[in-house]
């Protein structure tokens, strides 16, 4: 038996996907509870540093959660966020992180079903893929206190 409960971090939208979660919630919709929610004004103010430090303090997937395409409140912002994501798996795949831990979806205001299935088929993805391996992600101390010393 597998007792695996991935941690997820939900970059979500706050004008439409966020909405839509909260649609779920009070209508009592059921799913899982492993995402962390981080509502951001728009998909696109989701900078992709955010989502490698996700990995890096060990999150086990990422999802964002934006305004269907041409719906935007920020007019093209979604656009962005399709364009850096698309990028962000390549780097995600370089860096031997599987790209599938990472999920865009277009969730608008009144979609609480498809956000709670959503939210559902994405925990059961990841934890068909397991735990994320612990990454080493620090820093050569010594290289960044030779820097600091030298500007005193």
């Amino acid at each position: 038996m597998n007792d695996f409960e991935p941690k997820i971090v939900c970059f979500l939208c706050k004008w439409c996907t966020y909405a839509g979660a909260d649609l779920a919630g009070t209508s009592r919709m059921k799913y899982p509870p492993n995402g962390v929610v981080i509502k951001t004004l728009c998909s696109s103010r989701v900078d992709p540093q955010y989502i490698l430090l996700a990995f890096k303090k060990g999150a086990d997937g990422v999802f964002i959660g934006g305004c269907h395409p041409g719906d935007c409140h920020y007019q093209t912002g979604n656009y962005k966020t399709q364009r850096r994501v698309i990028l962000l798996k390549k780097y995600l795949d370089q860096m031997g992180i599987n790209p599938n831990r990472l999920r865009l979806e277009w969730i608008s205001a009144s979609e609480g079903r498809k956000f709670a299935n959503t939210m559902k088929e994405f925990v059961e993805q990841i934890k068909s893929l397991g735990a994320i391996p612990k990454m080493n992600f620090t820093e050569n101390t010594s290289t960044a206190e030779s820097q600091r010393t030298q500007r005193k």
